[in-house]
């Protein structure tokens, strides 16, 4: 059976040391001192590792099975989600007034991120419910909070996201759902949601349904769009369960990964449903969910990379296979552990170079989230919408790169489903697609946050990079080794920026052709950005004395090895983008 261990004690590292999360005056950071944030992460991390990774792969084996109209989750899902919710790890950042603890959204992320690698098809029930929560707490009536939120944040119901049809998915303002008003304000919702993660199970007494339907009369398009609030059971005012909703489930899906996740087909039959938000108004509200759903699918990404890291290097130091090329390292063996060869060693490195930057990058995110809502700080906003097509893009397609590189150090056991890593490589590949495909996630990128409010978010990012460089110039420990590599990819990410404001506009296809490699290649100037941050941070903690000198050291040179190894990756990328448009859109349709 695969391993896990939270990295409890790198993600205080990120917590205290980079991100200086006590010092921030951010509401309820004070409280997040370091012996408290280890207390809080530490119990997470015995529940991962004792409770959820034991069933990762019986949840993969089982899968989730529709009896009588019912999903029935796999063995043992049951009981794990009771320890979740009596634990309050469902309730972690939720607001006090509905039950919550009320802590920091980037504590709730550190601890979603063992939950994940743990076991990211059980999580997701929660980290839906999670999403719905948002949206109705942003834009519900006091009525629909005090009715709905209560019982979500403990998680005793559940929530979901109902956008795609079978005909539509980015394109939602194909979809045909309808909306039909009720004297009593209430709508009547008919049609049919596919891809409904978490659509239907036995885990919870009910399912909110968060639903895109259109009011007939509305607008065309998207414009038209509106959300609705659709219990699986109906709820009274008092908040007691009555009868069935008009909503069923008419299949689950078969898929690659994620088999302990119900995936559903929706169907709605003139179900009661309630307005959630302004008519016409829906995607305002989607998007309030979406949002913080992108940046939990990219912390997806590199959660899964994670797992898969850790028992590659288990593997990597357990399994012998021939010698060092520079002479046995135990001779006394019948042959070397694989980690003595180079090659392996680059892969090992690629992946652990990669996490720990992408976790670094996903809790600043996290951090500027919190800044934007508990701060109401605009910059901290418009910083934050610009990263998260990055957030979710790059990390889970790097996320599913390592992934399988871990399965690669196996060879052929890799590729057995014994070993496990096919699982970790399966589960991490739909964190590309969900929560909108990240070509999506480019063109978004590209066509509309780079040039947000007059593009004033992209160049706050270029000045956060430059004047880190220019207050830290007389730094010889980081100078060469990471100043210069990032000056270096600042001035490619730039470049690229200048090829798009000169080619953009008289053929848009020169952006758009190019979107995806400038979405990687800002990728890596921002895990560049966190690696030069955090080499620091770790070289001002030796400089102190701190006693931890090999995680400080390795932390360094790890970082070290991205600067030299992959952030050059950024030249590669704006050679692409400055190819414009031409070779991309060469063929006509019939030609391929």
């Amino acid at each position: 059976m695969p391993i896990y261990n939270s990295p409890t004690k790198d993600l205080q590292f990120v917590l205290h040391n980079l991100l200086n999360v006590s010092t921030q005056d951010i509401s309820g950071y004070d409280e997040l001192d370091a012996d408290f944030t280890n207390a809080v992460l530490e119990e997470a991390g015995k529940v991962a590792t004792d409770v959820l990774a034991p069933l990762n792969p019986v949840g993969d084996v089982e899968g989730c099975k529709l009896e009588n109209g019912v999903v029935r989750t796999p063995t043992g899902f049951d009981k794990a989600f009771k320890v979740m919710k009596d634990g309050g790890w469902t309730a972690l950042d939720c607001d006090p007034e509905y039950g919550g603890q009320g802590l920091p959204y980037v504590m709730n992320s550190a601890v979603q991120e063992a939950f994940v690698s743990a076991n990211m098809a059980f999580n997701m029930y929660q980290g839906l419910t999670h999403g719905a929560y948002s949206a109705i707490h942003a834009h519900g009536t006091d009525a629909q909070k005090q009715k709905w939120l209560p019982k979500m944040v403990t998680c005793e119901w559940t929530g979901t996201m109902n956008l795609t049809e079978s005909h539509c998915g980015t394109d939602l303002g194909l979809m045909r759902t309808k909306a039909v008003p009720q004297d009593d304000g209430s709508f009547k919702i008919t049609g049919q949601k596919i891809f409904i993660s978490a659509g239907d199970h036995d885990l919870a007494e009910n399912i909110v349904h968060l639903v895109l339907a259109k009011i007939p009369g509305g607008p065309d398009g998207i414009k038209g769009v509106s959300l609705f609030i659709v219990p699986k059971i109906m709820v009274d005012d008092e908040g007691t369960l009555g009868d069935p909703n008009g909503v069923t489930v008419g299949k689950i899906e078969e898929k690659m990964g994620i088999h302990g996740n119900a995936t559903c087909v929706m169907d709605y039959d003139e179900a009661t449903g309630y307005l959630l938000g302004d008519e016409h108004k829906g995607m305002r509200a989607m998007f309030t969910m979406m949002n913080e759903a992108r940046v939990g699918v990219g912390l997806q990404g590199y959660a899964q990379a994670e797992v898969a890291y850790q028992n590659a290097v288990f593997y990597a130091n357990d399994r012998l296979q021939g010698r060092a090329v520079t002479g046995a390292q135990f001779p006394e063996k019948a042959a070397d552990p694989l980690i003595v060869h180079p090659d392996i060693r680059r892969n090992l490195m690629d992946q652990k170079s990669f996490v720990e930057g992408a976790r670094a990058f996903t809790m600043w995110g996290a951090n500027l989230i919190d800044r934007a809502h508990k701060n109401n700080d605009a910059e901290a906003d418009g910083l934050i919408s610009l990263m998260t097509p990055v957030l979710k893009g790059f990390l889970t397609d790097k996320g599913f790169e390592y992934a399988t590189a871990a399965q690669q150090v196996y060879g052929g056991h890799g590729y057995i489903e014994e070993w496990g890593m096919s699982q970790f490589a399966r589960d991490a590949r739909i964190a590309m697609i969900y929560e909108g495909a990240n070509g999506v996630q480019a063109l978004d990128l590209v066509g509309r946050k780079l040039a947000q409010d007059g593009g004033k978010h992209v160049m706050a990012f270029f000045e956060m990079v430059k004047t880190f460089i220019k207050e830290n110039d007389g730094n010889e420990a980081l100078k060469a080794d990471f100043l210069e590599p990032l000056k270096a990819a600042s001035k490619d990410m730039q470049s690229a920026g200048m090829y798009f404001m000169q080619n953009g506009m008289k053929n848009p296809n020169n952006a758009l052709s190019g979107s995806y490699d400038f979405m990687h290649l800002m990728g890596h100037v921002c895990l560049g950005l966190m690696w030069a941050r955090m080499a620091k941070a770790a070289q001002e903690a030796l400089d102190a004395g701190d006693t931890d000198r090999d995680f400080l050291e390795t932390k360094i040179a790890t970082g070290r090895y991205y600067m030299a190894r992959q952030l050059p990756a950024t030249a590669m990328h704006l050679a692409r983008i400055n190819t414009g448009a031409d070779t991309v859109m060469a063929l006509d349709a019939a030609q391929f």
